[in-house]
């Protein structure tokens, strides 16, 4: 038998093990606990779990998150062609929608979907746990979350610290007063890597930078890190501070390093979320990413009257991780978006 034929032949018998789970049993069995875990939390402290569509003419128009597009087709035989709807990015707008409608407290464990998200804490499809609470505040919106990551965690209660106070400590500058050049200097003090696209007037992108390379790498390792008062300008859905509008009533958790969780006290006035989506279409644009639909059933809800509440969405794939001291999410979930 001629050699290379030998060889072919060879080849293509040869077993694909690329069906096989990436993640371990034992870890997916593991995974099933702490996602019952989160669940009797939510019951226990009387929340009701909800339902709500991954497929929605909406979406959050936001710089930096890209949601998964699909031309639904009412036609079999044109799939291809149809009305824009979007794979979720979150269940947000629909959870605030029910919020509108009168639920008080509720809870979801779902799927969500992100463009283009890879690496050892991203996949394009990946699990959310989300929840609103009418009444909440800022701080109970922390309170809440620190009781959630000591329940599953077993690491004592979070440690809170503002985003000011962080970056003072870590590298003796104020995020509330410093300049993009200032920032600049910083980043090449400490070696980081600036992409060329970040023009240093663009203070926000380089705070995010900082933050990523510098700062977060440290959060969370002795007992999980809730920050807060994000700088205004990176308010999302959150509202201002009332004592000092310089800051959003934005609040995220880390551990070991990763960002776990990212909660409001939530925006109210809805034509200020239509300025923030036209601000944030602007920055999409100067990215060279497409503009998302502005105007959504949530801003019409929003508009009949949202009541105050805190929300809080927590990545189940990183608590996972967390809990048991993966290094990759494909060592938490079976079958990743390129095997799936």
């Amino acid at each position: 038998m001629d050699r290379s034929f030998a060889s072919l032949a060879h080849t293509s018998i040869m077993p694909n093990h690329t069906w096989r789970p990436t993640a371990s049993l034992e870890n997916l069995k593991r995974r099933h606990e702490i996602t019952q875990a989160v669940r009797s939390f939510f019951l226990a402290a009387g929340f009701w779990e909800v339902e709500t569509p991954l497929l929605s003419r909406d979406t959050v128009v936001d710089t930096h998150l890209d949601p998964v597009p699909v031309a639904l087709s009412w036609d079999p035989a044109k799939p291809t062609e149809g009305e824009r709807y979007y794979l979720q990015t979150s269940p947000e707008f629909a959870m605030k929608r029910l919020v509108a409608a009168g639920a008080d407290a509720i809870f979801q464990i779902t799927k969500a979907f992100r463009l283009a998200e890879a690496g050892s804490q991203h996949n394009v499809e990946f699990t959310l746990v989300e929840w609103y609470r009418v009444g909440d505040d800022l701080p109970a919106g922390m309170r809440l979350l620190s009781d959630l990551a000591a329940a599953v965690l077993k690491r004592g209660p979070a440690k809170m610290i503002s985003y000011a106070q962080l970056f003072q400590k870590h590298l003796q500058i104020d995020p509330l007063t410093t300049t993009g050049e200032q920032l600049l200097a910083v980043a090449r003090q400490h070696s980081v890597s600036v992409p060329e696209s970040f023009a240093s007037e663009d203070v926000e992108s380089l705070l995010e930078l900082l933050l990523s390379e510098l700062i977060q790498p440290k959060l969370g390792f002795d007992r999980p890190v809730i920050l807060y008062h994000y700088p205004a300008s990176q308010a999302a859905l959150a509202r201002l501070d009332e004592a000092d509008p310089r800051v959003a009533c934005r609040f995220e958790l880390f551990v070991d390093g990763m960002e776990l969780a990212n909660g409001y006290d939530e925006l109210l006035d809805a034509e200020i979320l239509v300025e923030r989506n036209q601000t944030n279409n602007a920055a999409r644009q100067a990215l060279g990413k497409p503009p998302l639909k502005e105007e959504s059933q949530l801003i019409e809800a929003m508009r009949a009257g949202l009541p105050a509440c805190s929300g809080c969405a927590m990545g189940l794939d990183r608590l996972v991780m967390a809990a048991i001291g993966a290094k990759s999410i494909e060592e938490v979930i079976p079958f990743p978006t390129r095997q799936a």
